[in-house]
Formats: C-alpha cells, sequence, structure tokens
C-alpha cells in the first residue's frame, strides 16, 4: 500500500497533481492540487483505491484528512470521489462539529453538501468518530511521535482494523520509542 508520498510537482489539474517521486510520476486526485505551483515539494498522505480497471491515489495533507476520508469510505453510497468532494467542501473542523452535535442541517448550510448527504454522514458517523482520535473529547488518545503513527499505518497495513491498531499503540509501554520496538510488542500484544 501506497501511504504517503513526497515529491515534485510536476503538473496539476484542479483535481490531481503529479508527484515526481525519484523519476516516477504519481497521479494524486486532492482537492488541493492548485495551492502548489510546479516544481515545490509537497508530503501527502496518500490512499490507494483499488478497483477492477484502476488504482487511483488520492492525497492528503494531513494524516487526520486521510483518516476521516478513511471513515467516510465506510459509509453506505459513498465511495472515494464522493468522499473527496465531501471534504474538498467541508473542512474536519465543521464535519466533527456536526456530527458532534447531531446536526445534519448545519453541515449542509455550511458546506453545500446535499441534505441526504450531511444526513448519512452525521448519522453514519456519530459512533465511529467517537472511537478515533479525531473527537475533541478524546485528545489524550491521540498519537503524538511518528514512531506511533508510523506503527499504526504498518499495523493497519498488516490488516489489523485500525482502532485494534490504534489502541495496542497507545497502550505500550513508556519505555518504547521507535518503530522497531513498537511494532513488534504491538504484534505480541494483538496476538494475545
Amino acid at each position: 500500500m501506497i501511504r504517503k508520498l513526497t515529491g515534485t510537482v510536476a503538473d496539476t489539474t484542479l483535481t490531481s497533481v503529479v508527484l515526481d517521486v525519484n523519476g516516477v510520476g504519481y497521479l494524486v486526485y486532492t482537492s488541493t492540487a492548485n495551492a502548489w505551483p510546479l516544481e515545490s515539494t509537497v508530503s501527502l498522505w496518500t490512499y490507494l483505491a483499488v478497483r477492477e480497471n484502476a488504482l487511483d491515489l488520492y492525497g492528503f495533507v494531513t494524516r487526520d484528512e486521510l483518516e476521516f476520508f478513511e471513515l467516510l469510505l465506510t459509509l453506505p453510497k459513498i465511495g472515494p470521489k464522493s468522499a473527496s468532494q465531501i471534504l474538498s467542501n467541508a473542512d474536519l473542523t465543521l464535519l466533527r462539529q456536526a456530527v458532534e452535535q447531531q446536526d445534519p442541517v448545519y453541515l449542509s448550510k455550511m458546506s453545500g453538501i446535499g441534505k441526504k448527504t450531511a444526513e448519512t454522514i452525521v448519522a453514519g458517523l456519530k459512533d465511529k468518530l467517537s472511537e478515533t482520535y479525531f473527537t475533541t473529547s478524546n485528545q489524550t488518545n491521540t498519537p503524538h511521535t511518528p514512531w506511533q503513527h508510523e506503527t499504526i499505518d504498518a499495523l493497519i497495513s498488516l490488516g489489523y482494523p485500525h482502532k485494534d491498531a490504534r489502541d495496542a499503540v497507545l497502550s505500550l509501554p513508556p519505555t518504547v520509542s521507535s518503530t522497531k520496538e513498537a511494532l513488534t510488542a504491538a504484534l505480541k500484544s494483538l496476538s494475545n
């Protein structure tokens, strides 16, 4: 799985950017494509959407955007293109507030997202959002170090659910201080 890319902007359109990473051009769909000038260096968290006839990369400036994108994909009738469009219409703060306050009307009015889609987002993410480290009431359970993020990514790529991976990493003893140590210890705790 391609989880993050850092490269030079070789081309942009309204909805995508071509990142040149060591001579290989990756086409990445992103809502912020026109924000970067050509030849600038950009790092994007990515999601690889695998379809029968295509492999599409979706890119996000922050890890939170990527995680929210993945949550949106768990909702019925929301695919990668729809989830990307939702994130381009509404920022994460607005989405979190609407879900936490159970207010699809607010989300629809503030973002331009359709009423039915806003209702789907609010109803569908009510429980899921509270289980993740996105909510403001759960900031103490937020991974803070790069090795924690890398370990969670590695566990997810091995097939563990996001919540289990995050919980395993956050429950590691404070003596763990590297990705390698964390991965070994987390795999051991997840296998019990």
